[in-house]
């Protein structure tokens, strides 16, 4: 891209730089005045713009235009041009966000210097900006649960809305995969992604980060909310926001503008917001900790996000799928995953839920061989502490227990256990257990199970019907 927009009320100068940037490869657009260069800003932003600060016959001068410019195409660098240019001037324009100042009558050397360093810089701008996109695109959705399943049609449901989005779900359990799974497929994707992150800003600068600042020193220094402008803002674990930030991106939901702090001047935006949180919200607003208009404003539509525990079907694809990225990305072994391990992923325990089986696998591949199947003793043994190969460590309750007992209680929690690995499926249990069927429904009677495959295995309790549609 090498369009650059001229904005020069005398003709002469405008058809003289234009001509020398042709002869140099650009191509060129000319504006006499203020509503000339707007109509071709709002027709398509230039790459460069060189822009004279007095303007005859003009609603706005050249720092009315530059205001607007930086506010509205913050990426679009402008080089500022004057023939009554004075120090005064010159800071002016740079404090307002112009990349240079050339006083007229200009060395045309000199010109050029400037407008191959800005364009440069305008470059590496949009390479950044894609790269970040590159990188929003890594974020996928794996999984063939019924649990995924369902998650994955609500978010479809929200694609092409501007509706607000609320994910609630456990630390760990891939929200902001399903934010970004949202812009991905939304009309919005051409468009930033930004992430707030609520909890690790400090609540003293929470307001400066969201709304960017405006001092005569350095000038404007556009906030989160400007960077996200014709895109989503992603307000992550939106609960540990400050309550005085709170109030003030409520006014922003409404009316879609705000100030900078130091500033005066009101700043638009179009932004798509979406929020997630691990806490219970309406509890947060009955202890005071959340502003329930901000609540209502932000849970238009409000989707849970599942914990792997709840998924633990999409385990084994999970896995492999981390093996393969982090063989792209970091060069770790590409390995399969036995089918013991396979089984042992699907029966620990995951409280730092997706995160945590990522760190895990990570881990192995670290620690591990550089080549075969990934085995289950390369796996973290969380309840075997013994070190002796083969040896399986009671629990203290278990120990205690007379065999009659402890037998009963381990089969009922093995039995469990593969059940909701399974995801409730009756018969994939049973053909891994090595059980008839009916063989494998008269157990669960007997130790009072009840199974559905929503809900995977539960003890009944005595109120409870225990004959069960298999």
């Amino acid at each position: 891209m090498s369009d650059i927009l001229i904005i020069d009320d005398e003709r002469d100068i405008r058809e003289l730089v234009s001509d020398i940037l042709k002869d140099e490869g650009y191509t060129t657009r000319l504006a006499a005045n203020s509503d000339e260069c707007m109509a071709q800003i709002n027709a398509e932003p230039p790459a460069l713009m060189i822009l004279d600060i007095w303007l005859k016959d003009s609603q706005m001068d050249g720092i009315d235009i530059l205001k607007k410019v930086k506010r509205d195409n913050p990426e679009v660098p402008v080089v500022i041009i004057s023939g009554h240019g004075n120090i005064e001037i010159a800071v002016a324009a740079i404090k307002q966000g112009a990349y240079d100042f050339i006083e007229k009558p200009f060395n045309i050397d000199q010109l050029m210097v400037v407008i191959v360093r800005a364009m440069e810089a305008s470059r590496l701008r949009r390479e950044n900006t894609e790269l970040r996109r590159k990188d929003d695109q890594v974020a996928e959705m794996i999984g063939s649960s019924s649990a995924f399943k369902t998650l994955k049609s609500q978010l479809d449901k929200v694609t092409k809305s501007n509706g607000r989005v609320m994910l609630t779900g456990p630390a760990g359990a891939g929200k902001e995969v399903a934010a970004r799974y949202i812009h991905q497929n939304s009309n919005r994707v051409s468009n930033p992604f930004i992430t707030v992150s609520s909890a690790s800003i400090a609540p003293e600068r929470m307001e400066e980060v969201l709304f960017g600042r405006e001092n005569t020193e350095q000038g404007i220094e556009p906030g989160l909310l400007e960077q996200a402008n014709g895109g989503i803002l992603f307000f992550d674990e939106v609960a540990d926001m400050p309550s005085g930030t709170q109030s003030k991106i409520l006014r922003v939901l409404v009316d879609q503008q705000f100030q900078r702090v130091g500033g005066a001047s009101k700043v638009h935006v179009d932004i798509r917001v979406i929020s997630s949180t691990n806490k219970d919200l309406e509890r947060e607003i009955e202890i005071g900790n959340f502003r329930q208009e901000l609540f209502h404003r932000l849970n238009v539509v409000p989707i849970s996000v599942p914990s792997l525990e709840e998924r633990r079907e999409d385990i084994p694809e999970l896995a492999q799928y981390f093996v393969e990225s982090f063989n792209k990305s970091q060069g770790l072994p590409l390995r399969e995953l036995s089918d013991e391990a396979q089984a042992l992923l699907q029966t620990m325990l995951w409280p730092g839920n997706v995160r945590q089986l990522k760190n895990v696998v990570e881990r192995v591949l670290i620690l591990g061989s550089d080549s075969g199947p990934i085995e289950a003793r390369e796996l973290p043994q969380q309840d075997d502490e013994s070190g002796e190969e083969g040896r399986v460590v009671l629990s203290g309750s278990l120990a205690t227990l007379p065999l009659r007992e402890a037998r009963e209680l381990f089969e009922r929690e093995y039995l469990m256990t593969q059940i909701n690995r399974f995801g409730g499926n009756i018969s994939r249990t049973a053909s891994f257990v090595g059980m008839e069927r009916s063989a494998l429904h008269r157990k669960l009677k007997s130790l009072n199970v009840v199974t559905s495959n929503k809900a995977g295995a539960r003890v009944a309790h005595v109120e409870d019907d225990v004959e069960e549609t298999l």
